[in-house]
């Protein structure tokens, strides 16, 4: 199992409209793209801006392919993100699942 993770900050007034349009936009795809096996969401304040951190987990780095293309290692955008994400982080980061291992 892949994991992949990405971070992305808002303002903090903006935090639960983002979450809101996360589960339209990514958070659907994310699903609805054979191979993935799960998502989570994690988010913090830090003064005036909300962190979200999103690890999620695949089959395959074909799989992963499928929802980010063949550079699949650059961070995935949708034009709405314009409207709440203060940075733009190029890439993502991908993990090699040890624990729970593969039954």
């Amino acid at each position: 199992m892949i994991a992949r993770t990405w971070h992305g900050v808002v303002p903090i007034e903006k935090g639960d409209a983002y979450y809101e349009y996360l589960l339209k936009t990514g958070l659907n795809d994310y699903q609805h793209t054979e191979g993935n096996l799960g998502l989570q969401v994690l988010r913090r304040s830090e003064g005036d801006k909300m962190h979200y951190f999103l690890i999620t987990f695949w089959d395959s780095y074909e799989a992963i392919k499928a929802f980010a293309g063949e550079d699949y290692e650059k961070a995935r955008y949708y034009p709405e993100d314009k409207a709440y994400l203060i940075e733009f982080e190029p890439f993502v980061t991908h993990y090699e699942v040890l624990y729970p291992p593969k039954r």
